[in-house]
């Protein structure tokens, strides 16, 4: 099935506005999307398996949604773009490829139609909407969004009242989905394991082995394809992989990541895990962080597989495309020092980089 997007997000690359004459580095030598948001970038989604393009939308503090075309070459077309009335926290998919989930500030979910180049609200909650994921099975398809009024909310989007609500003990601050399982991270360091098959429902809670606040969740699977555990990575440059149900407890472990190699006072500096993506092929995982790198990791072989030089900024998202040959990261301030490291020269960049390789587990000798 194609996409045919809307006349009006049709057109050159001036469809998003002028670039602008701030700077970028690109250390590693990546493709630059063009025309990046104005602000900082929160999310990054590439298209499911079921369109053949592959098309990405990155959501951004301007308040804006932007998709491209990105083609074999790594050349990136501009297709067209949403506003909402405040900051985006976080966008998705839904599993035809159709559609867009937006969710914002503005306590609002917008459901974005590629085809008509429409919006329509499909999900509201009385705080800001931190979290949206596409739930597809057998027997139903909703919309999960997570919000910091501390509630889950699932979706049927064609009714304005949603199927379910759950009270959570706190703010939603991270979610993954891989049906039949979905993990919600909440302030105060606590995290709940739902299972999605005939409804949703809670499996277990837990509190983070992490000692510090988290801040990014991913889903793993094992050799079968089945999702059975999480990532989790926290603001003091630390990673825990974590079983649902661990056949032994030596299963589940945290490693260190995103930290300086320490000065020779004996101090090291300590950076946020932004974002965490486990690799669709090999099921490997990549991690991006506050000190501008990103990282691919066998957590199998509880090894680092590449680092990243660093680049300017912060990396605050990334992704990998459905086929896992193509990894994206988003470049951007995060605000982890504060407002006075804001340097508004420095523009946010969307790189893409070929990883299908690097991504190879090591084999087991």
């Amino acid at each position: 099935m194609t996409i045919m997007f809307g006349q009006s997000g049709l057109g050159s690359t001036s469809t998003f506005g002028a670039t602008t004459a701030a700077t970028s580095s690109n250390p590693m030598k990546d493709f630059e999307v063009v025309s990046p948001p104005d602000d900082s970038i929160s999310s990054l989604a590439f298209s499911p398996a079921s369109i053949p393009q592959n098309f990405l939308i990155a959501g951004s503090w301007d308040n804006n949604v932007r998709c491209w075309e990105v083609e074999q070459t790594g050349k990136t077309i501009p297709k067209s773009m949403q506003t909402m009335q405040g900051p985006i926290l976080d966008v998705c998919w839904s599993d035809d490829g159709t559609k867009v989930f937006m969710a914002s500030c503005d306590k609002m979910v917008k459901c974005w139609d590629l085809n008509t180049n429409q919006t329509v609200q499909v999900a509201a909650h009385d705080a800001p909407v931190k979290t949206c994921h596409w739930i597809k099975c057998p027997s139903y398809t909703c919309l999960m969004t997570g919000s910091w009024d501390k509630t889950l909310k699932f979706w049927d989007t064609r009714t304005p009242n949603p199927m379910m609500t759950i009270t959570l003990p706190e703010r939603v601050y991270c979610a993954d989905v891989d049906y039949p399982m979905a993990v919600v991270g909440t302030a105060g360091r606590g995290l709940i394991v739902y299972q999605l098959e005939s409804k949703p429902q809670e499996y277990k809670r837990l509190e983070s082995p992490l000692k510090y606040q988290h801040r990014c969740v991913s889903i793993f699977r094992d050799k079968k394809k089945q999702p059975t555990g999480y990532a989790l990575g926290s603001v003091e440059g630390r990673v825990a992989i974590q079983y649902v149900n661990p056949q032994n407890p030596k299963d589940n472990f945290t490693f260190k990541c995103h930290r300086s190699n320490g000065a020779p006072n004996g101090y090291q500096d300590i950076y946020a895990v932004n974002d965490i993506a486990f690799h669709p092929v090999h099921g490997t995982l990549a991690t991006v962080g506050s000190d501008g790198t990103f990282s691919f990791w066998d957590k199998d072989a509880r090894t680092k597989l590449k680092p990243s030089e660093p680049m300017d900024q912060p990396i605050t998202r990334c992704c990998f495309n459905h086929n896992g040959q193509i990894f994206a990261y988003a470049v951007s301030y995060d605000w982890s020092k504060g407002h006075e490291f804001y340097n508004p020269m420095k523009k946010n960049c969307i790189f893409l980089r070929s990883c299908f390789d690097d991504m190879k587990p090591r084999s087991s000798s």
